[in-house]
């Protein structure tokens, strides 16, 4: 056998391998609306989202809202890496986290980086996080978010979170919500599809490494 007979055997067994994969396992996305200031638009833009992968994605989806869990500013005595949460909030934000196997940030760019808010949820917890994939779904001005996302992956990885290239990226986000609502491009549309796939593949291999 060749080197490239061994190589396409092995792409074989591993197409195989993932299709039995996805028939057998129920994967949850958790899109989680970053922002949490009052007057944010975060929630239209993780709305679309979210109804998008209910309609047209592999995940078992899950809209969450930080806002809803009223984290304050990191206030856990000890690391996380412990799991000896004192508090309800931090113990509803891990059990919640747990559940995921696949994220989705949408996040506006505050001061050419992330939200706070991000900082704070995502230093609360440690193995809730490990081995799970992540997309962004961005919006700002001109630069659409790109360099909040960029920030927010290297945060990502030292929680051994793994984010993806594919993402969706929203320019002039305002421009496109109207009464409530956002609007989508053909792009953005394209982009979600594209992101999902591969979250949905990276999803199911990393699933393996956590037991």
């Amino acid at each position: 056998m060749t080197v490239g007979d061994a190589t396409l055997a092995a792409m074989l067994s591993y197409m195989h391998w993932y299709e039995r994969q996805e028939t057998n396992v129920a994967l949850k996305l958790q899109t989680i609306i970053v922002s949490t200031r009052p007057g944010r638009m975060g929630p239209p833009v993780g709305r679309w989202f979210h109804d998008y992968a209910v309609a047209n994605s592999k995940f078992d989806a899950e809209l969450l809202d930080l806002a809803d869990f009223n984290l304050p500013v990191l206030d856990e005595p000890e690391h996380p890496r412990a799991k000896k949460y004192v508090h309800e909030h931090t113990k509803k934000w891990s059990a919640t986290i747990e559940q995921g196997d696949a994220f989705v940030f949408v996040t506006p760019e505050y001061n050419y980086g992330p939200p706070p808010s991000f900082i704070n949820a995502v230093s609360y917890l440690s193995s809730e996080w490990n081995y799970k994939p992540a997309g962004f779904v961005s919006y700002g001005g001109v630069s659409g978010g790109l360099r909040a996302q960029q920030m927010e992956k290297q945060t990502l990885t030292t929680v051994k979170v793994m984010p993806i290239p594919e993402s969706v990226s929203i320019q002039f986000f305002a421009q496109r919500i109207k009464d409530g609502v956002f609007e989508p491009t053909d792009l953005m549309v394209d982009g979600a599809k594209v992101m999902l796939s591969e979250l949905h593949r990276w999803a199911t291999a990393l699933k393996t490494m956590r037991g």
